[in-house]
């Protein structure tokens, strides 16, 4: 039976309603925020309004995007779920290495234990703890899909670890998988890696390859059947720059049925309920009467509806 998994609770796919597909709702202080401050978004009743904001006009469900031990705070994404009315969707997985101290127990566990680590986050719950001290208490809160990243340069073999795991994983339970790319650096390499490892690609998601200036580039991955998602139109548009409005100009008359949006607002400063802007509203009033000017709106319903159903989707029932 198909079916998506939120923070709290399993939900039919036409039940996600509008979808943000990338999103960063709860960062708790630790490491993560040691270097930046403005990463820490850990004020319940702060995001409870601006998420319930979104409710009112049309949002129903946000892909949170912190995997275990960067920040992720399970017990407190469930509360602004309850707050808000807003849909969760909670990953597992690893982020990049730049979120973990140098000796983080990420470098040393096994595929094999990485493997079990993140299926028990789906099929059990979620660590209240988030794996940052010796017990390991699991909540009823289970993770919805599965998180990995790589950086700058060539995949390292530790990455390559990671990938296993999250193949393994997303096997196991037919969890979808969301990654990271700097930049979409890397993004055509990871969707080999995942070809070899057996993934399926339908339930794959390459995040932020919006910043790579080449056409080419976006019709060469996307016919390879992974989705991929664009974050970086606001803060372009900020600067007045539109080349992700012109990159949806060439890409949504062939591929519409494999792009998804987010924001992608990992500091306070973007958040409009801690002073800042533009705010979560930004892709139900700016962007979507962008894409209503340039004569896309044909195009809104599979980026907010039908594809992140889609790709959310488990493959297969998870325990």
């Amino acid at each position: 039976m198909s079916f998506v998994r939120t923070v709290l609770g399993d939900i039919q796919p036409n039940e996600m309603g509008l979808t943000y597909s990338h999103e960063h709702i709860v960062i708790e202080e630790g490491f993560t925020t040691l270097a930046n401050p403005a990463f820490i978004l850990n004020d319940i009743d702060l995001i409870s309004t601006e998420l319930t904001e979104l409710y009112q006009m049309g949002g129903r469900t946000m892909v949170d995007t912190m995997p275990a031990a960067c920040g992720r705070n399970v017990r407190k994404l469930a509360q602004v779920s309850v707050n808000s009315g807003i849909n969760i969707i909670v990953p597992t997985g690893i982020h990049l290495e730049v979120y973990y101290p140098p000796n983080h127990w990420r470098y040393h566990l096994s595929v094999d234990q990485l493997t079990d680590l993140f299926i028990k986050d789906i099929t059990e719950g979620i660590d209240e703890y988030d794996y940052n001290c010796p017990v390991v208490k699991r909540t009823t809160h289970k993770a919805g899909m599965i998180k990995l990243a790589t950086g700058d340069n060539e995949i390292s073999a530790h990455q390559q670890k990671v990938f296993e795991a999250v193949v393994n994983t997303h096997l196991a339970t037919g969890a979808p998988i969301l990654t990271h790319t700097n930049g979409g650096k890397l993004a055509l390499q990871q969707v080999e890696l995942f070809k070899k490892l057996g993934a399926d690609l339908n339930h794959v998601v390459i995040s932020h390859v919006d910043k790579q200036r080449d056409l080419g580039f976006h019709k060469e991955l996307l016919q390879t059947g992974v989705y991929v998602e664009y974050d970086s139109h606001f803060r372009l548009k900020m600067k007045g720059d539109d080349w992700v409005y012109t990159l949806l100009e060439n890409m949504l008359p062939a591929y519409s049925n494999r792009i998804v949006v987010g924001m992608d607002m990992a500091k306070t400063n973007y958040w409009k309920s801690y002073g800042g802007k533009p705010g979560l509203t930004y892709l139900l009033t700016e962007f979507k009467s962008e894409i209503e000017s340039r004569g896309l709106c044909n195009f809104l319903k599979e980026l907010f509806f039908s594809n992140p159903q889609n790709l959310y989707t488990f493959i297969n029932k998870a325990d």
